[in-house]
């Protein structure tokens, strides 16, 4: 069997950063063997300037939307964002394959090696069957009025089954709390067993203000969009206080965006896990951060040390071209390490890699240099300005 050797001024295992004087060894697929000293790692070294990393995990992404890059501006915060989505979206098939084939490039050339994708419709099914990167299929549901529930659950549960029967990992997934009725939470929660189910969680300020009084500006968004739902009465509480024990038996809540999340919320995921408060967050509760997104729609961070206090499980993701300059995790790294210096890079690596691996179950093959995986190798300049995939 034929061998490569790996040697850099740091090694990222996926959780620990290990100095220059080790050398990762694999087979010629990419197969960990193991990492050793260099002094015992024999000739054929490959030597190279920066640290090596395992493949980074795209932990959430809207690849069906890559044609839509630079479409809408800026700062427009997230009402009027989610109306430009749905009434410009609508390009010609041939277009938006090409920016799909695009963007699935753009993320194989920055050392991605896995992605939580948001589905809408099948246009990406024809590019992930070339399986160059592996992908968990979120196929999305929406619909704020209960009586459109049966129908919207029924159409994704055929879009779900053209997934799995390409044996490709998949969920059925609610949109976000102010998108999906109680009817049609019902009707989706006894599919969360064994899966990751995601959600779009307090991505704007006013999120929160829907639940407690029935006010804020998602009021002006179903005016916009003609939504009705006569019957929907505020529950007094927050956002994901109002839904969050609907996702209890799923096998991983990954929450995404989380800009405007309280502490209190981050206790509650806790309690409804039933876990003691002194355990740290749920392991099974990951809360996915876009940073560069949530700078593009609301000018705003999720609070990164408010997630880190309470030891929450923290992966990456870059949301969609039409709200991200880039679909580049190593873009999101920088973008955190500029805005929260004091977060050291192992620990922000493992957001990128291992945890964002386990949020996707896929960590029995992808996310850390441990024997027998095959995680990907990439080597990170130091000063983060450049990534090159190696296997």
């Amino acid at each position: 069997m034929a061998y490569r050797k790996f040697k850099a001024q740091q090694i990222f295992t996926g959780t620990t950063m290990l100095p220059g004087n080790h050398v990762l060894v694999t087979d010629d697929k990419g197969t960990v063997e193991a990492i050793v000293d260099a002094a015992e790692a024999g000739d054929g070294i490959e030597q190279l300037n920066g640290m090596l990393t395992p493949g980074f995990i795209n932990s959430h992404c809207h690849l069906e939307l890559s044609h839509m890059k630079g479409l809408i501006p800026e700062h427009t915060g997230l009402v009027d964002f989610v109306f430009n989505i749905v009434t410009q979206r609508h390009f010609a098939e041939d277009e938006i394959l090409l920016a799909i084939q695009k963007g699935e490039d753009e993320m194989l050339a920055n050392g991605i090696v896995a992605v939580g994708d948001i589905c809408n419709n099948t246009l990406t099914i024809t590019q992930k069957q070339q399986q160059r990167l592996a992908y968990y299929n979120f196929i999305e549901v929406s619909g704020w009025n209960p009586q459109v529930a049966t129908a919207r659950f029924e159409r994704a549960k055929d879009m779900y089954a053209q997934y799995a029967m390409l044996n490709m990992q998949c969920s059925l997934s609610p949109h976000a709390p102010y998108s999906v009725s109680d009817a049609l939470w019902n009707l989706l929660q006894e599919n969360f067993s064994g899966k990751t189910v995601t959600i779009h969680n307090q991505e704007t300020s006013f999120e929160d203000d829907l639940f407690m009084t029935a006010t804020g500006d998602f009021i002006r968004m179903y005016e916009l969009m003609k939504i009705e739902h006569p019957s929907y009465k505020p529950t007094g509480k927050s956002s994901l206080q109002s839904y969050f024990n609907k996702m209890a038996h799923a096998a991983n809540a990954l929450l995404v965006h989380n800009t405007f999340i309280k502490e209190q919320d981050i206790v509650y995921t806790q309690q409804i896990m039933n876990l003691p408060i002194a355990t740290g967050i749920a392991s099974n509760v990951f809360f996915c951060l876009c940073v560069n997104a949530n700078l593009y729609i609301e000018n705003a961070l999720p609070p990164i040390d408010l997630l880190r206090k309470h030891h929450c499980n923290i992966v990456l993701g870059t949301d969609s071209l039409a709200s991200n300059h880039s679909l580049n995790i190593v873009d999101e790294i920088r973008k955190i390490t500029a805005h929260f210096p004091s977060v050291p890079l192992a620990e922000i690596l493992q957001w990128a890699t291992l945890n964002g691996a386990r949020a996707l179950q896929m960590d029995d093959k992808l996310g850390s240099f441990e024997k027998g995986k095959q995680p990907g190798v990439v080597c990170l300049s130091q000063d983060l300005s450049q990534v090159k995939r190696m296997l």
